[in-house]
């Protein structure tokens, strides 16, 4: 009887879990550590699925605006250092591309803390899909400070990460935005439906809780002027649901 032909590597990649990927008799530990063009088709294959079990407040159409916001940030941080004739920052894209393609992996409104530890699951994710070890550090570094509250419980800690990887103000910054003007405030009622028992009015207050103190924790020039214009819209919807819920102030029950 001939022997049984093997699918192909990229095949078992595609549909093996990291961990599995990593532990399976198709991987020795003298296998050559990933490109980053072999690794980032991997990792946003796992996003995919990952996200998939989410709410639409944090899916993957989130992501890919968080990947693509974080990109223009990039290249208008360049084009503005060059136009200027000033020295140009050095960001590493492999890093960025990474980190928000994984920034909500291991979030804690949605993680699993029987199955994964925030702390160490985007790290051992990447070690499983072939990272060095250094990158896999650097990238769960990042999108553990991605986060408001994370932020806002020390500011200098993130300040302090942000001098050792600066990819981390571009990613935070593109995350952000994607919280503000009309997609801010669709993901606001989306999450308060799928995941609270909040009313439309307790969710309208997480816009002076959270939402209207973003634009001064923005890092990067081209993220404070995308949230000026992002937070204009918050701002004005917020002032057409004052004018239309005045009602549940003070409304009568006539009988003639």
């Amino acid at each position: 009887m001939p022997a049984l032909k093997m699918p192909s590597m990229r095949i078992f990649r595609n549909y093996l879990t990291p961990q599995v990927f990593r532990t399976s008799k198709f991987f020795t530990t003298k296998h050559k550590m990933a490109t980053a063009a072999e690794l980032i088709p991997r990792v946003e294959n796992h996003v995919k699925q990952y996200m998939s079990k989410f709410d639409a407040s944090h899916d993957f159409a989130h992501i890919k605006r968080v990947v693509h916001r974080a990109h223009i940030i990039h290249d208008e941080i360049v084009a503005d250092a060059a136009k200027k004739n000033q020295p140009v920052p050095q960001y590493d894209m492999t890093t960025i591309t990474l980190s928000a393609l994984l920034h909500d992996v291991g979030d804690r409104k949605y993680v699993d803390l029987k199955r994964e530890n925030p702390k160490t699951v985007i790290n051992t994710l990447l070690l499983g899909f072939g990272a060095d070890s250094e990158l896999a550090v650097k990238i769960q570094a990042i999108c553990s400070a991605v986060s408001y509250f994370e932020e806002i419980k020390d500011l200098q800690v993130v300040r302090n990460l942000i001098d050792q990887y600066p990819e981390l103000a571009i990613v935070q910054d593109a995350d952000r935005i994607d919280s503000l003007g009309a997609i801010g405030v669709g993901r606001v009622f989306t999450y308060g439906g799928a995941k609270t028992r909040r009313s439309m009015l307790e969710s309208i207050d997480i816009f002076d809780w959270k939402l209207l103190k973003l634009r001064p924790l923005m890092k990067t020039e081209p993220g404070r002027r995308m949230a000026q214009e992002a937070t204009g819209r918050l701002e004005q919807f917020k002032k057409w649901w004052v004018e239309e819920v005045v009602i549940e102030d003070g409304y009568e029950l006539r009988i003639t």
